[in-house]
């Protein structure tokens, strides 16, 4: 009995086809792999650059009192420059326009001193200002005494990134062996204060 004719056409049919390789399209694929990597690479690149940058621009601003001085001093103890938007003074808990009210607040008849304007003012790296200094000893030591836990200073000031914090000591004059309530804190921006909250001085 005659075998059936093969089908050419059948078996060619069911061969499996072989796909071509789009080389175009795989070239679009690996340039855009490159691309984003590339751009991955800047931003970390210009990530860490700013970080650099803030480390050589950070400001930090200490308030404190100095007995051989005979002052209270507003010290930059960072490595770039103190931009000061804001300064605050407290007796009591009520906000002082400047020493001459401070003294007053104090109980104190008008005394001999000197005085620095630290607001708006740019302190540089190792920069000290003695916001109000006495020459007489004795004058020092009763305004030492009067403000005894009784006087409160905030300075707000900004890094040259427009980077901001708020120092603050809450006891700005008292015994060396009382401890130092003294913090620094970043803040997004300086706060709005009403005139009669500013320091002028």
């Amino acid at each position: 009995m005659p075998e059936p004719a093969s089908n050419p056409g059948r078996s060619l049919q069911s061969a499996p086809r072989r796909r071509a390789i789009r080389w175009d399209a795989l070239a679009a694929i690996i340039a855009s792999m490159v691309g984003l990597l590339a751009l991955l690479v800047a931003g970390y690149t210009a990530y860490i650059q700013r970080q650099q940058v803030r480390a050589q621009v950070w400001p930090y601003l200490i308030i404190g009192n100095d007995d051989l001085s005979q002052s209270l001093t507003v010290q930059n103890k960072g490595v770039g420059p103190a931009i000061v938007r804001s300064v605050q003074v407290w007796i009591d808990g009520k906000p002082q326009p400047d020493w001459i009210h401070v003294v007053a607040a104090l109980g104190m008849p008008p005394l001999h001193f000197n005085q620095t304007t630290v607001n708006r003012d740019v302190l540089s790296p190792a920069e000290e200002l003695q916001a109000i200094h006495f020459t007489d000893k004795k004058l020092w030591q009763r305004f030492h005494d009067a403000a005894f836990g009784r006087m409160a200073m905030d300075v707000c000031f900004c890094s040259t990134l427009d980077e901001c914090w708020v120092s603050g000591n809450r006891n700005l004059v008292g015994p060396a062996t009382m401890p130092l309530q003294l913090r620094v804190q970043p803040v997004a921006q300086c706060p709005r204060l009403r005139a009669a909250e500013v320091f002028n001085n």
